[in-house]
């Protein structure tokens, strides 16, 4: 981010409670920096759909940061995702902050904003944890965190247990959940009839490839995956 975004999204911060994701809280935050609205529209063209998703990629920033900090090389995946999905909740200033930014991407006219922010957070996850993937399961693994990440956000918005211990009881029981998916797709490549069964399918999917317009090293917070022994 740029120095003035980063002024005016701290500025706009302290208004979004009430004022919500919107113009009224970029003009307030223009106002506050002294900035001129010519120049902060320079910054957020759409105005406040563009500083929740700068709001969101600081978060997803923050979230990295943190879990480059961690020793996953002991870790089981589901916990390294686990680990991953509490960091970038706790990257949140506020819930209200999120709430806001839920209601504002609830809306048609920003559903594909919301969506495509909180599948760059599922990248970004995948990513640091070292997913080699080039195949569909790129897309399913990222599709897949994204339901759990939007469902955990939903429920840690509710929270009011102490610590949001509840929110990652929830957390963990949703990916015991996937991971028992996972289980279930391993047996069945495993079992000879319904190898065959789903040959064609699976063929199908497999020609599919993950985009290739970026190395994932030159990623903010990848951390290449440890061999484990």
């Amino acid at each position: 981010m740029s120095d003035l975004t980063d002024k005016l999204l701290d500025a706009a911060l302290i208004h979004v409670p009430f004022d919500g994701w919107g113009d009224a809280a970029l003009r307030a935050a223009a106002a506050d920096c002294g900035v001129d609205m010519a120049a902060a529209r320079a910054v957020f063209p759409r105005g406040g759909v563009d500083m929740a998703l700068a709001y969101h990629a600081r978060g997803d920033a923050a979230m990295l940061r943190a879990l480059a900090d961690h020793d996953l090389s002991q870790l089981r995946i589901r916990d390294r995702i686990a680990l991953a999905v509490r960091l970038r909740l706790e990257a949140a200033e506020d819930r209200e902050l999120v709430r806001r930014g839920t209601t504002l991407f609830a809306l048609p006219l920003y559903a594909a904003d919301g969506a495509r922010a909180i599948w760059g957070t599922a990248d970004a996850i995948w990513t640091a944890l070292g997913d080699t993937a080039t195949d569909y399961n790129w897309y399913t693994k990222r599709a897949t965190l994204a339901g759990v990440y939007s469902a955990t956000v939903l429920f840690w918005l509710g929270d009011e247990s102490e610590g949001a211990a509840a929110t990652w009881a929830f957390l963990d029981r949703r990916i015991d959940g996937v991971m028992q998916i996972e289980r279930v797709k391993g047996a069945m490549r495993k079992n000879p009839v319904l190898k065959t069964v789903f040959a064609g399918p699976s063929a199908l999917l497999s020609c599919i490839k993950a985009p290739t317009g970026r190395a994932r090293s030159d990623l903010p917070g990848y951390m290449p995956r440890k061999a484990e022994g």
